[in-house]
This record gives structure tokens, sequence and C-alpha cells, in this order.
């Protein structure tokens, strides 16, 4: 089923653009590309390790593994408007209702064989136990072996070093299961490409800090965390070009990503998954326009060709959901500031610790630079928890408190 689903999106994108080519964007060169993933994931051929969010998805695919995080799917699931029938298996199974819906799919997935089988796991121990405790469970549901990337949550020397050695004991892992050695001209190659996509996306991302922005919800919903998977490859490359010449010709045309801009946002942590009609209601109803999101950020240093292990451990080290929460929230307010925001929305996922666990000190640290936050409840994944009329009544008011 999934197969044909990433197929028919691939080959469906691909003819437009053929029929169509006036109809390329940057938005379908990312969809594209994530289809392309979704594809190979589900390619019996292809040797397929399923990760935690914080793998080093480069080197990944210099040694020529299709890898992804497992909430990819997870959110895909909800994408389609299947997803009860995951969560349903997996709480069937024992997995509480109150637990992540993101990993509640994917093991529900698991359960009705809709997961590729993996040549191996790759787990991470941030930014999330709950994404730990998945990686274990689908180890142990195909037999497979796991290999675990403990991610410290300072940069120390020490601990860099420590998460670089793990790095290279990882590829030891890969090429025990795949029987290709890491070539280091490959994984050269793959840092340099790394290094060109992130810069280039940090352009596109002070692009959208122009007023009014060029940007759109559309435009950077689920954008940096998943061209993670893509780093390391020329497509990285090709589609955050396409992101950024796209947000420099709307600036040059004087278009707004949402016309008559009156409301700027930042929107927090997760995207609601499945099918909703917040987008219309704040761009459409109300000129409110998402100008960033909390997960598109680049965090970290260009990384050294020649030496990337430390590099792409300070990288996973930087990312604002590891560590404490007061370096996100440092991260939050540089983001509300550079981005000249008026409010924030933080969707309180159920069953996370960065979604619910730290909505004060999130909401108090971006009140101390003059922006007010939105904390709905509501359950990103799961669509039986979903109250459009409360959701409708929350973002008015907000909206009308903003403008005020």
């Amino acid at each position: 089923m999934m197969y044909d689903y990433f197929n028919n999106l691939v080959t469906g994108i691909e003819s437009t653009l053929v029929a169509h080519p006036e109809k390329k964007s940057h938005r379908k060169a990312y969809a594209l590309e994530i289809a392309r993933l979704g594809r190979r994931l589900y390619t019996e051929d292809e040797r397929i390790a399923w990760c935690g969010v914080l793998a080093p998805f480069d080197v990944l695919n210099a040694m020529s593994v299709t890898s992804c995080f497992v909430e990819f799917v997870g959110a895909m699931l909800a994408s389609t408007g299947m997803v009860p029938d995951f969560l349903q298996e997996a709480e069937t199974r024992g997995f509480a209702p109150d637990t992540c819906g993101y990993h509640r799919a994917v093991m529900g997935a698991t359960y009705k064989d809709l997961m590729p089988k993996p040549d191996f796991c790759i787990a991470t121990s941030a930014p999330c136990a709950g994404g730990m405790g998945v990686m274990e469970n689908i180890a142990r549901h195909f037999n497979k072996k796991l290999y675990v990337l403990n991610i410290p949550q300072e940069a120390t020397e020490e601990s860099v070093r420590y998460l670089a050695d793990q790095y290279q004991e990882m590829t030891d892992f890969v090429t025990q299961h795949t029987g290709r050695p890491l070539d280091r001209e490959k994984l050269r190659e793959a840092v340099t490409l790394s290094n060109e996509a992130t810069a280039i996306m940090e352009e596109a991302y002070r692009l959208a800090q122009h007023v009014p922005s060029p940007a759109n919800g559309k435009d950077l919903a689920n954008f940096g965390v998943v061209m993670a998977l893509l780093l390391g490859t020329p497509a990285a490359v090709e589609v955050a070009r396409a992101y950024r010449d796209a947000f420099a010709a709307r600036i040059e045309r004087g278009e707004a990503g949402v016309p008559g801009e009156k409301v700027r946002l930042l929107w927090i942590q997760n995207r609601v998954q499945f099918k909703n009609e917040i987008l219309d209601l704040l761009e459409t109803e109300n000129q409110a326009a998402i100008v960033c999101d909390e997960l598109n950020a680049i965090t970290w240093d260009p990384i050294d060709p020649d030496d990337p292990f430390p590099g792409i451990a300070r990288r996973a080290i930087s990312i604002p959901l590891n560590g404490t929460v007061k370096r996100r929230v440092k991260n939050l307010q540089k983001m509300a500031l550079e981005h000249k925001i008026h409010g924030a929305v933080n969707p309180c996922h159920w069953g996370c610790r960065q979604g619910t666990g730290a909505r004060g000190m999130v909401a108090e640290g971006l009140k101390q630079v003059g922006v007010p936050v939105l904390n709905l409840e509501v359950d990103c994944v799961d669509t039986r928890n979903y109250a459009p009329g409360q959701i409708r009544t929350r973002l008015e008011a907000f909206i009308e408190m903003l403008t005020a």
C-alpha cells in the first residue's frame, strides 16, 4: 500500500511537470524528492535503516543506505487520513492512548506489516525517549540489530569527541550489515553537499524575515526537519536552491507569501499533520502568515569534509530540542526577533515532553521579548482528538488580540 502511495506521488508530480513545465515550483521539487525517498524505502532491493531523528543521514547516504526517521512515516500516514486504524492497532497491543501519536502510528503500521523490513536500526537518545522506545520495539519486531547513538546535551570538546567516536563505530556497524565499507571520498562529497545545502537553506530563512515575508505556511511546513533526510545528496542542494530562488523572486516582485500580510507568526515544533483548516483560517481569513518554524533553523557551523565526525557531532548536539529548555527558549527568542514576530502558536502535542512539558517555560521566554504564545491542546497526528470548532475559536481570539 505505502509503495503504491509514494509511487503514485512520484509519477503524478513527474507527469505534471512534463506536461506543464510552467507549474514547476519549489514546493513541487520538495514534494517530489520526499516521494522518491518514500518509494525507495518501500523498494525491496534497497538497503534500509530505520532511524532516530538525529541520525547522521548524510553519512548513511554516503554509504548507499536508504534511511529515514520513523516519525516521518507517522506523519505520512496522518496525511493520508488512514492513521486511526494504525493508532487503534497499537492501542489494542498495549500502547497507551496518551503516548505520542507519531510513535503509536508507526507501531500500528509495523504490526500491520506496512513497515518495510530494515537491514538494521539506528536509535538516537535525543530528542525524545519515546523515539528510543519505538526503535527498540521495531528492532525486536523484525529481529534486527539496533545501534544506539547517545547524544550528549552539551558541546564540550569531550562530548563532541565521544559522539564523533560513536559515528565511527556506527559506520563499522553499517558495514557489517551491508558489506559496504565507508568510502572516505564519498563521505567527503556528501559532507560538501550538506554544507552547500544548509548554507542555501540559511539564505532562504533569512529571506523569509523580509516584511512582508515571501513565505507562507505551506512553504515551510515540515521543511527543515525533513530536509535532513536529503543531506549529503544533490537533491538537498537542488531543493534548497529552489526555495531560496522562489523567495528571492517573490521579494523582487513585491509579492507576499500571504497577500495583505497583517500578522507574523512563529510556529513552535510540530505542524498538525492531517488535513485541517488552520492555514486557511490564518492566511485567507485573517492574513496571518507563518513566517518561521522552530524546526526550520540551522544551528551549526559548516562541517570539515576532511574530518567530518566532530562537526556532525556538534550539529546533532546543537539541535534546540536537545539539551536544556533554556537553550531552546534562547533559540526561539532569536527567531522571533529576527523574523519580527507578533505571536507564536504552540500545538502542545499530546505525549510529548517538548510539546507539552516545556510549554510554560517557552511561553514565559517568548513573553520576555514581547511575543505572546497560544498553546493549543491537540494531537498533531490523531484526528480522533481534534476539535475544529474549539481550535477555530481560540485561533480567532488570538489573532484578534494581536491585531488589537
